[in-house]
């Protein structure tokens, strides 16, 4: 163990030697393993970044809940958009009988969007609001949090259809104004005054927002039918269905059974396909992983050739560095030191000028993934993973780079050593 260790400091010692002999030589040696290094672990630092981000926003769709929908997520949509809108919109009558014969289901959740409205309060008023007439289950299917004191609206309020409305964040601010408390206020939306019960806590940073309602006024579907003259069929009205399966239910069980009551309340024929997509949250995870091992590869790939350059390059100051000691080398042999001591020692020096040129690479990554996250109001990060990534990488680059020079170093005739 004490030769190991005393192997490793004279390595490091003279990879420390050959760094501050000749700086300008080193630094444009180890330029390839940094760039390479750089390349590899910045992609992946973003990469991993960006899929953190966007699986944390996924995660609030659920992994029991199926949403039931026109569209499928995991098909085309060039080539089966046609098709897609000649299928019809989901109805109240059907979230009714999905709602009553479900019985693998906890929850069932109906959503109807009731067009683009202009909402006001006194003098100030927000043009382009978007509201949604929604159940009562859609509050846990959403995963709505309310600011302050907010709140949903009671089952009297839902059931009588009473005139009360749920602001989101950006809107609740564009009316109101900051220190004004939005709640019990009346909003007229495009004539019809509303109370507010709660306004909605403004969306994070994520990148994927599947249930952004910053813009949007939520309504009850009773006072949606009552209120907003739903129409009820309208070929570009946007309705959806969600259901959530009993803990314990396999997904593939609950389509099965959502499959039979709603082809049947078709009455779809047995050889007709189904006219609707039954969508889960598996079906993006596996669109996100193709396009996430994409840019990973894409990354590796680029990097891979600086790596080869800095390899040559390290490779080359190791040749050079045999040269230099080829008489020392020659001395320690003839004085007893094995080949293997001889070739540890070289290979020891090849990596750690490596893993500087390494250490280099993430520091600069560390450096522009933090501006990139103060200027862009986006979390990305170099983790303690891929840092160990990058050191491994530049360890395995050393032992490469100093194989050749190591080897031939080992191979010296100790007297025609000497004699150099």
């Amino acid at each position: 163990m004490k030769q190991f260790a005393r192997i490793l400091f004279e390595g490091a010692m003279q990879a420390w030697q050959q760094l501050s002999a000749n700086k300008l030589r080193s630094f444009l040696s180890l330029l390839g393993v940094t760039i390479g290094i750089f390349c590899i672990i910045g992609v992946k630092s973003a990469v991993n970044s960006l899929e953190d981000n966007i699986r944390g926003s996924m995660s609030r769709l659920g992994n029991d809940v199926i949403y039931l929908d026109r569209f499928s997520w995991g098909e085309d949509p060039g080539a089966n958009f046609w098709k897609w809108m000649r299928r019809p919109n989901f109805s109240y009558d059907e979230y009714l009988t999905l709602k009553d014969n479900l019985s693998n289901a906890s929850e069932v959740g109906f959503y109807q969007f009731l067009g683009m409205k202009t909402a006001k309060w006194r003098s100030n008023n927000v043009e382009g609001v978007f509201v949604l007439g929604i159940t009562e289950a859609c509050r846990d299917l959403f995963h709505l949090e309310f600011d302050g004191e907010g709140r949903y609206f009671s089952p009297i309020e839902y059931q009588n259809g009473n005139d009360v409305c749920i602001l989101g964040g950006v809107i609740a601010e564009e009316l109101f104004g900051p220190g004004i408390d939005p709640l019990d206020k009346e909003v007229n939306i495009n004539g019809r005054k509303l109370r507010v019960v709660g306004a909605l806590k403004k969306s994070g940073k994520e990148i994927l927002k599947p249930f952004n309602f910053d813009n949007g006024i939520l309504v009850g579907y009773n006072l949606a039918r009552r209120g907003f003259g739903i129409r009820g069929k309208g070929e570009f009205e946007r309705t959806s269905i969600m259901v959530q399966a009993n803990p314990g239910v396999d997904l593939e069980d609950m389509k099965d059974e959502i499959t039979g009551v709603l082809r049947g309340e078709r009455r779809l024929k047995p050889k007709e396909e189904n006219n609707f997509a039954l969508n889960t949250l598996s079906i993006l995870s596996g669109l996100f992983d193709s396009v996430f091992g994409t840019l990973n590869v894409s990354g590796f790939i680029i990097g891979i050739f600086a790596l080869f350059v800095g390899m040559f390059s390290v490779a080359n100051i190791m040749f050079v560095s045999v040269k230099e000691r080829t008489n020392i080398i020659g001395i320690k042999m003839a004085l007893g030191a094995k080949r293997w001591f001889i070739l540890l020692e070289i290979l020891i020096e090849a990596v750690v000028l490596c893993i500087v040129g390494g250490l280099i690479g993430l520091a600069l990554i560390a450096i522009v993934t933090f501006g990139i996250s103060k200027a862009m109001d986006f979390d990305i990060h170099l983790s303690l993973s891929n840092t160990l990534i990058g050191i491994l990488t530049s360890i395995v680059v050393g032992v490469l780079s100093g194989l050749i020079p190591a080897g031939q170093a080992s191979r010296m005739d100790p007297v025609e050593a000497i004699r150099k």
